[in-house]
């Protein structure tokens, strides 16, 4: 017979917890980051807005004469 009872012939071990924190952390800052640059970056991708457009930078507080 091929088998020797109910169990399989694979049987990984659990990762420990350290492990499992250090996994959920790097994923949770992975995603952090995709929604923040989807956020600053979002529109231009999606071509709602083109990249040289302005964004708040520059131009407050001149004057017309220099």
């Amino acid at each position: 017979m091929a088998g020797h009872g109910p169990t399989s012939g694979f049987n990984p071990h659990l990762p420990g917890f350290r492990y499992q924190f250090l996994a959920k952390t790097l994923g949770a800052t992975m995603w952090f980051f995709i929604f923040y640059r989807a956020r600053e970056d979002g529109p231009k991708l999606l071509m709602l807005r083109h990249p040289w457009e302005g964004h708040g930078h520059g131009a407050e507080g001149h004057s017309e004469h220099h």
